[in-house]
């Protein structure tokens, strides 16, 4: 994978804003969106800050992550009748919350529901392999299963964003392409800083890069205290990038970020400066193969 080198010869970035994430919640920052409602009107503020993905988690009443396809499609309701952002449901779902406090992984049937929410999302995601990640101890993704999620989201003409915590991931997503599971071109998330994936590292980072194949696109999940610097790094590489709150609660050091159309606001000023043009809705949908009814 050939990495842009001039800014004016790199395409126009995409920004996705994951708002709500499958672990924390309002407990540790107050402007995290967990009902449909919230979650929507953030959408909206994104979009109006120049987002053009929005990255989408469900949560139950009480503000648990939740698999319900109810929830699912109050939520996308919702931020398609307020403005035409791209809405993507992460395949991972998150943690479901146990009777004795501890949280589990959605199981394997939980998660393959996803492919059936009504209205259907623009964007579904796949984790590209198995791992311990940490508080969920094994999230299982095994190659099978993501080949017959990907089969039911293309039949449903849902296109894929596929995540990548380890190199071995890319691998397993090459070889779905080489399988003819995955379609070309491929969006691949480079996801570091999860306890059980790699960790962030720009050399680490240019490693991964360089076994995504020609005509991809690519873009950098990175957590907590590296957000910002991966993200701009990424950024000046070619990448598209992600932000929010999902991925990040601070908007600084001791500084909890006030709302997600704060942090896109300031990814899209930063892009800007550096002479990235940011795609709109309809230039991201071209370049994501998104195709709605």
């Amino acid at each position: 994978m050939r990495i842009a080198l001039e800014v004016a010869q790199m395409e126009k970035l995409i920004v996705t804003v994951a708002q709500t994430g499958g672990i924390h919640g309002k407990d540790i920052n107050p402007a995290l969106p967990e009902q449909p409602d919230e979650i929507a009107q953030s959408a909206l503020d994104c979009y109006n800050a120049g987002a053009s993905v929005c990255h989408i988690h469900a949560r139950d009443k009480k503000g648990h992550t939740t698999g319900d396809l109810n929830v699912y499609t109050e939520i996308i309701s919702q931020i398609k009748a307020k403005c035409p952002i791209i809405t993507q449901v992460g395949n991972g779902i998150g943690g479901v919350p146990q009777p004795d406090g501890t949280l589990r992984a959605a199981t394997l049937e939980e998660r393959m529901e996803l492919v059936n929410i009504q209205p259907k999302p623009d964007m579904l995601t796949v984790n590209m392999g198995t791992f311990e990640f940490g508080y969920l101890d094994t999230f299982e993704n095994p190659l099978a299963w993501n080949a017959e999620f990907i089969k039911r989201s293309y039949e449903r003409d849902i296109p894929i964003e596929c995540e990548c915590y380890d190199m071995s991931h890319i691998f397993n997503a090459l070889e779905l392409l080489r399988r003819g599971v995955l379609r070309q071109p491929v969006h691949f998330s480079l996801v570091l800083g999860i306890k059980g994936g790699m960790p962030f590292s720009p050399k680490l980072l240019a490693m991964m890069v360089d076994h995504i194949p020609e005509g991809s696109t690519w873009q950098v999940i990175t957590i907590s205290k590296f957000q910002l610097s991966a993200t701009v790094m990424a950024m000046c590489q070619g990448a598209n990038i992600r932000t929010g709150l999902e991925d990040n609660i601070y908007y600084a050091k001791n500084e909890l970020a006030k709302s997600n159309a704060q942090m896109v606001e300031r990814m899209v000023r930063i892009a800007r400066e550096v002479g990235r043009e940011i795609a709109t809705v309809e230039e991201a949908m071209q370049i994501l193969g998104v195709k709605r009814d």
